[in-house]
């Protein structure tokens, strides 16, 4: 057998071989399995040199914004932040039956990052009260 070993195993040689699919993804031709007359190297430089687009990509238009939906958990999360004393997390679990730690993921995930609200908080007279601000 004249392959490459490329490592003992349990007293066993194994040799990789490369198969036509990854040749052909590699985009190198005449791949029929057997190593080629050429270093890998070589073909492999001459394959991924990029040619300069001849046109610029089209830009993507803006995603339009999401409707928000009525009689949602979420909707009445965002109705109890707007409010001018905003809310707590413990009234947030009681009107949403969440828990506290998805709470404050959807404060932190779907209202700010993803809806891109500006959601503040402060203590008053030991009370944390989260608010949106406009």
């Amino acid at each position: 057998m004249d392959d490459t070993v490329w490592r003992h195993d349990d007293g066993q040689r194994l040799t990789l071989r490369v198969t036509d699919a990854a040749m052909a993804a590699l985009g190198i031709e005449g791949g029929d399995g057997a190593p080629s007359e050429e270093p890998a190297t070589d073909q492999l430089a001459t394959t991924t040199e990029a040619e300069p687009p001849t046109e610029a990509p089209a830009a993507t238009p803006p995603a339009a914004p999401r409707k928000q939906r009525d009689n949602t958990k979420q909707a009445l999360l965002i109705a109890m932040l707007k409010r001018p004393e905003g809310a707590s997390i413990t009234e947030i679990v009681e009107a949403t039956g969440w828990q506290a730690h998805t709470v404050r993921g959807a404060i932190a995930g779907a209202l700010k990052k993803k809806l891109g609200l500006n959601v503040t908080s402060e203590k008053v007279d030991g009370r944390r009260a989260y608010r949106i601000e406009p």
